[in-house]
């Protein structure tokens, strides 16, 4: 693992990766001669790239000021690298409660402002498993996270928010009115608005505090949605029964 000098774009990133990788293997109170002598970079360029990361808080430096640690910024990094994961007593009840009926049941979790995909139905998999983490608006989990958010918080672009149906809603006035009508009943659904012909209602699992941090999802095709909403109770009693092993 060397400095490779070059061309300044991809060198000045791939080789703040390497310090971070020096820093994470090294440790906290990792010292820019050690980050120099393990990548073999001229000092100019390490304090340069060192004052960099500082500053975007990718790294923090220790309280003597004489050495580095990884900062706070790299957690959504790693939050989004790290698959969620589910206790075995979480999954028998979401198992138990999918042989009980004839539709998807997917586990969505909440981390930094985005969905993660925490146990997917190995019967009925997602059908748009990359545009709903993508899309909060289009689905029922990423509207019950919107809702928890709050404006203020919301991870929706400043531009016109994606059209993935002829249904989606992307007036963010109409979203609004929908998000505070979430917050109201506890729940969330979509219905041809992430992908045609689908269906899927979502109901919080919450922490203790009453923050939701989870979804639970049950899904199907969009004429079935009525029947889909049969089991709200015995899922939202599920969800219930979820939260001390998920938090």
């Amino acid at each position: 693992m060397t400095y490779r000098p070059g061309n300044p774009g991809p060198s000045t990133a791939s080789n703040s990766l390497r310090i971070l990788e020096i820093v994470a293997r090294f440790g906290t109170g990792t010292t820019a001669k050690e980050i120099t002598d393990a990548l073999q970079m001229p000092p100019a360029t390490a304090y340069r790239m060192l004052n960099a990361l500082v500053g975007d808080e990718y790294l923090a430096r220790t309280s003597d000021l004489r050495g580095f640690a990884l900062g706070h910024a790299l957690s959504g990094l790693i939050t989004a690298a790290t698959p969620p994961t589910v206790p075995t007593a979480a999954r028998i009840l979401i198992e138990e409660f999918r042989s009980g009926n004839r539709f998807a049941v997917h586990l969505i979790m909440f981390r930094n402002a985005s969905l993660r995909i925490a146990d997917e139905d190995p019967d009925y998999p997602l059908q748009s498993p990359f545009e709903m983490p993508r899309y909060p608006h289009a689905s029922a989990a990423g509207k019950l996270m919107l809702a928890e958010l709050g404006h203020s918080a919301s991870p929706l672009p400043g531009g016109p928010l994606m059209k993935l149906t002829q249904h989606t809603i992307t007036d963010r006035g109409q979203l609004e009115e929908q998000l505070a009508e979430i917050r109201f009943k506890g729940e969330a659904s979509e219905i041809n608005e992430l992908a045609q012909g689908s269906a899927s209602l979502a109901l919080p699992v919450r922490l203790s505090d009453g923050s939701v941090g989870a979804a639970l999802c049950l899904s199907g095709p969009a004429e079935r949605f009525t029947a889909i909403c049969e089991h709200t109770e015995a899922a939202r009693e599920l969800t219930s029964r979820l939260a001390p092993f998920l938090f």
